[in-house]
């Protein structure tokens, strides 16, 4: 049986629906989190405020929820040219995925995830990654996860677990998923303090929350967050 999970938490709305999943599931839950030169590095910021909301609101939770980890993965953003660390225009490139895919970000973050959680005892990897409502990221796929969850466990001689509860669902399903978890209030933590637009704007509050609303992330949020208010309403 495992008792303690580890939730790679970036302040979003996917990482933020996994952890609620992970608090209602089990008994000692922390939070990871990189900073590898991101534009959008308010969310760093944000995230801490999901945290405090989280205790605040939810307290059957609070004591569930240990202790916060940031790492500093600066090489990432040295060795990648993407618009997610770089000022360039979000485009598709010539290999068929957009410029917002950071080589290796993914198995990176699991790998020194999976070091964490080795030295915390730590049985589970949560991460948000999806592979029904996503941009083609080849580290975002089910086969990767479950390759990298048998040579971390390999690796490191001990059987890590490697959930993905977003996995085969579409954003408008996270919503209802974190509904499901949390009601109301969850839903309206999200809207309020979780961040996912990718040029970092907490100026413009749209119903879903704070972005541009033009980037990826954006419009992705958007679509299911209609989809998700409209079936509401039916």
């Amino acid at each position: 049986m495992h008792t303690s999970a580890l939730v790679l938490f970036s302040g979003g709305q996917d990482s933020t629906t996994c952890l609620a999943q992970a608090l209602s599931k089990y008994e000692r839950v922390e939070t990871v989190a990189f900073d590898y030169g991101q534009r959008h590095v308010v969310e760093l910021e944000a995230r801490l405020n999901v945290l405090r909301e989280i205790k605040a609101r939810f307290p059957h939770w609070a004591h569930k929820l240990g202790e916060d980890h940031l790492l500093d993965l600066a090489v990432l953003g040295q060795v990648s040219d993407t618009s997610l660390t770089r000022d360039v225009a979000f485009r598709m490139e010539s290999s068929g995925l957009p410029n917002t895919f950071v080589p290796g970000r993914n198995l990176l973050f699991l790998t020194l995830a999976a070091a964490l959680a080795y030295r915390r005892d730590l049985q589970v990897l949560v991460t948000g990654v999806c592979e029904t409502d996503f941009s083609g990221y080849p580290d975002c796929r089910d086969d990767t996860i479950k390759a990298m969850q048998l040579a971390l466990s390999l690796g490191m001689d001990k059987r890590f677990l490697i959930e993905t509860p977003l996995m085969w669902i579409d954003k408008a399903d996270t919503w209802r998923l974190a509904h499901s978890l949390g009601g109301q209030d969850l839903v309206e933590l999200i809207v309020e303090h979780t961040h996912t637009c990718y040029l970092g704007d907490r100026t413009h509050r749209q119903p879903w929350g704070y972005g541009c609303g033009k980037c990826p992330a954006c419009e992705l949020r958007a679509r299911g967050y209609e989809r998700y208010a409209a079936a509401l309403k039916a």
